[in-house]
């Protein structure tokens, strides 16, 4: 009998489990969207190997188990489901995730008075790990009793860790963050469960405060990785997550390039996606294409508040997407927002030339002004969104084959 493998879920589109499973080897993993009423019947089947369960029915689950691992139980909630011998068992390996994630990113709780926001599952899993590492007080936030998010800087201004286990800041919606970190300036490290985007604001804050920080994408790998273990009853290494956390970020993550006009965003893009097999998006394109006119035109026919905010909801909606490389134009740096966007999805480089080298014709900006004036301005804000300088004063060809291997290694 072939036995079914994958993840239940009410609404899966999102999901990155397939690539995760199948690259772990579970090559029939599949996606199973059931309404709640369908529930009952599905787990009912014997035909089931090993299920992951996500939101709504991690806790729904439960009352279908025959047998529910002890750590699960004292969570209460069940993420994976494996069938032996007849009876259906119930796991927790979010927590498993959960404490990779910490130990990957040099985070510890020990001793700690740890604030976790919000208190649905993912709240219930990270509560049981900081027990689980030592935390000395653990605090739940929610928007509603003593423990609220308008209290926090009066009551617990002197937490150690920060853990997000709210959808705030996740895709679709990637603006915004559960807090202000400026509100809790005792910090040692913040933690956030989401995984995509794989940098969100909040975890952007954390960076600005230089921050130890960790994202949710090797939670993922690694529960996953112990899913499968529990599957297949195997030993897997950890060796295997880190390949897989590799892959994800680098199938998933963007490649944003950022520079002086003219300094060879667009055809060191081509050459990216040509050696790397992402697709280019070029905005300034996008925004001729959205406009139906030349930038100049625009410049000269609405001026430059217009064109900033055309080019600001082209981007947004550019980097919202995942797997590219964007070439992006000269001043898109200068809106904050247009910087926490390239950041939230993609890795920055700058690319860097010498002023007397940068082209000027059919650049409006680079026309009224001086270009040392704009580069004084304009530096230190490519500095504040790069995550790499690149010098780009050689073949095209030799800066994208710089940049695919850092973004590689």
């Amino acid at each position: 009998m072939e036995k079914i493998y994958g993840l239940l879920g009410r609404t899966l589109g999102h999901s990155w489990s397939v690539p995760i499973h199948r690259g772990l080897g579970c090559e029939g993993y599949r996606l199973i969207e059931l309404e709640p009423g369908d529930l009952e019947g599905f787990l009912r089947r014997e035909d089931i190997g090993g299920l992951n369960v996500t939101i709504p029915y991690k806790r729904d689950v439960m009352k279908f188990c025959d047998r529910i691992d002890g750590v699960a139980a004292e969570i209460g909630s069940v993420n994976t489901l494996v069938r032996r011998e007849g009876k259906l068992w119930g796991y927790n390996t979010d927590i498993d995730g959960f404490r990779y994630m910490l130990r990957r990113a040099g985070i510890s709780l020990k001793g700690k008075k740890v604030l976790i926001l919000g208190s649905g599952g993912a709240s219930l899993t990270a509560q049981a790990a900081a027990k689980q590492e030592g935390a000395r007080e653990i605090v739940v936030v929610s928007r509603t009793g003593e423990d609220n998010y308008e209290n926090l800087p009066r009551r617990h201004a002197g937490a150690g860790v920060l853990i997000n286990t709210t959808p705030v800041g996740m895709w679709p919606d990637l603006e915004g963050a559960p807090v202000d970190l400026g509100l809790l300036p005792e910090l040692t490290a913040v933690v956030d469960v989401i995984y995509n985007p794989g940098r969100t604001n909040l975890l952007l804050q954390a960076a600005e405060r230089n921050l130890p920080c960790a994202g949710g994408l090797s939670m993922l790998a690694a529960q996953a990785k112990r899913a499968e273990e529990l599957f297949f009853d195997k030993s897997i290494s950890d060796g295997e997550t880190e390949k897989m956390v590799s892959r994800l970020w680098r199938d998933r993550t963007n490649i944003v390039l950022v520079g002086m006009p003219g300094s060879g965003k667009t055809t060191v893009g081509r050459c990216l996606a040509g050696c790397s097999g992402k697709p280019f998006v070029d905005l300034d394109e996008e925004i001729i294409r959205k406009a139906g006119k030349p930038i100049p035109d625009i410049f000269a026919q609405e001026g430059e508040d217009a064109f900033r905010k055309l080019e600001h909801a082209v981007l947004t909606e550019a980097c919202a997407k995942s797997g590219q490389i964007i070439a992006t134009g000269g001043g898109a740096v200068l809106r904050p927002e247009n910087r926490a966007a390239m950041r939230r999805t993609g890795r920055v480089y700058q690319l860097r030339r010498r002023l007397e080298d940068l082209p000027t014709e059919g650049r409006p900006l680079s026309r009224a002004g001086t270009l040392e004036e704009m580069a004084r301005v304009r530096g230190p804000l490519y500095g504040a969104a790069a995550d790499v300088s690149v010098l780009n004063d050689t073949r095209p060809e030799e800066t994208a084959q710089e940049i695919w291997r850092d973004f590689c290694g």
